[in-house]
């Protein structure tokens, strides 16, 4: 037996003893994994500087803290969330218990990204533990310092039993992959997503996919072109560019393209000084591969400014691209990097149409003083989501659902969405063995009048308070008397 399926069959037995599920126990551990993230900070940070080359502050902002709010709000929210809930009745369940059941799921697997390598693994454990699952994590085997680190801390903190951490590259994510669990959540490319939901296939097994795609910025000429530059410069160049939501490309129209450039120049200069590669805020790309991939796509494009790279430290500048066309090399994948290509169109029409042509985005950017065009963003284009007049914040606001549609990914987390996508919404129906005069309706032999009775309970939907609960359920007391008086005539 593999390790692998060795921490699959551990998971299975220990989720089968119960203990994963009692409220205590699930916060308990939510409370030792927030302890983790307190007393390990410098373990921490120092395998993130190692792989992304973040600074220990920067790891903090982008990778730690948002975490440590997810598991607040799920301690404090946890008994709301796996509480019953109600349901609106028809007439003819007017005196049943009639609720929705939040169960756990039971084992699931999380397959991490290696760009912000905390978060994205971490978070939906989060919900996983919330919800009353045993999980399996696999962090991303390109951060190899910081999957080490994961692999030694977790089980301290965690059960280690429930909550393995199963480490290894592709042979050991295909390991996993043949084993049965009842969820699979997947954050990274959607290349590998097919390849995850082909497996999960094979035993029906549900996934969530946060994937990605290119993520299209429209800049209106109208609005004040100074701090939408600044917000974007902020969002595309922050973690060296390899972040999923980061904004792709620019659409504008030509008239304010060399302000846009110009502007952008500015922040870059702001933000990581004239000299972003000892700058300790601005990051590397993970490896050489990607760093040979970014660079190709630089091949045929006019590069406005920086360009500057060092493929033995894995460094690209910030670099703006001019003048870039669909057809472009640029334009072909998500970037995943440093480069912010410029594509002047004529105006919002045409915008909306290059953001329809292309794959549903995981984010779509929109930046105007003009609240009609934001609209019309809403109402004429599809994505995971949308943000105006500011990048990356969304996913910072646990009370939204985060998540693509289409070739952007499946499924959504965060918050009550994290808790409520990695349970089983059990639907429950409690039904006394009385009043059986109400139910001769459904029983043959079937009668034009008893589906006039039956048309009446099914399809009428009324909202009484508790006087008029009661004063109903008298009335169908004598209803149920009729109705068996008329069926025994």
């Amino acid at each position: 037996m593999s390790q692998e399926q060795q921490a699959v069959a551990r998971a299975r037995r220990a989720f089968e003893t119960g203990r994963s599920k009692p409220l205590e126990h699930r916060i308990r551990q939510l409370q030792n994994l927030q302890r983790l993230f307190i007393e390990r900070e410098k373990d921490i940070s120092d395998a993130v500087k190692k792989d992304l080359n973040k600074s220990e502050v920067g790891t903090q902002l982008y990778e730690t803290l948002g975490l440590e709010g997810e598991i607040s709000l799920a301690i404090r929210k946890l008994k709301e969330w796996a509480a019953p809930r109600p349901v609106e009745k028809n007439l003819l369940t007017i005196s049943d218990t009639v609720y929705i059941k939040p169960e756990p799921l039971g084992v699931v697997l999380i397959i991490g990204a290696w760009n912000y390598p905390w978060a994205v693994t971490i978070q939906p454990l989060v919900g996983a533990i919330a919800a009353g699952n045993a999980a399996v994590v696999k962090p991303s085997e390109v951060c190899v310092h910081t999957a080490k680190v994961m692999e030694q801390l977790l089980p301290l903190y965690i059960d280690k039993e429930l909550y393995p951490v199963v480490t290894g590259g592709v042979p050991e994510t295909q390991e996993l992959l043949r084993q049965r669990f009842d969820h699979i959540f997947y954050t990274g490319n959607s290349m590998v997503g097919k390849l995850i939901m082909e497996a999960a296939a094979k035993h029906l097994t549900p996934v969530t996919l946060e994937l990605g795609g290119k993520s299209p910025c429209y800049i209106d000429k109208n609005c004040d072109i100074s701090i939408a530059c600044r917000r974007v410069t902020w969002g595309k160049y922050t973690n060296c560019g390899q972040t999923c939501i980061a904004p792709d490309y620019i659409l504008c129209e030509p008239s304010i393209q060399d302000r846009v450039i110009e502007e952008v120049k500015k922040c870059i200069k702001e933000f990581y000084t004239d000299n972003p590669k000892t700058c300790p805020d601005y990051g590397r790309v993970i490896n050489q591969r990607h760093f040979k991939r970014i660079m190709t796509m630089v091949e045929d494009s006019t590069v406005a400014e920086g360009g500057d790279n060092d493929e033995s430290d894995c460094y690209i500048a910030p670099t703006i691209l001019r003048d870039v066309k669909p057809e472009s090399k640029v334009m072909q994948e998500e970037i995943f990097g440093p480069l912010l290509p410029i594509m002047p169109v004529s105006g919002l029409d045409q915008a909306i149409k290059i953001i329809n042509k292309g794959e549903k985005p995981l984010a779509l950017y929109v930046f105007t003083s003009d609240k009609k065009v934001i609209q019309r963003m809403i109402d004429e284009t599809s994505s995971g989501g949308l943000l105006a007049n500011d990048c990356l914040v969304h996913f910072s606001v646990n009370a939204l659902p985060f998540g693509g549609v289409g070739n952007s990914g499946m499924g959504c987390y965060h918050g009550k969405y994290s808790f409520d996508q990695l349970s089983h919404l059990r639907g429950c129906l409690i039904k006394q063995l009385n009043m059986e005069g109400v139910n001769s309706m459904r029983y043959p032999p079937h009668t034009a009048k008893k589906l006039g009775w039956a048309r009446f309970f099914i399809l009428k939907h009324v909202d009484f308070g508790w006087m008029g609960r009661m004063a109903l359920l008298a009335v169908l007391v004598v209803a149920a008397a009729v109705v068996l008086q008329n069926y025994l005539q």
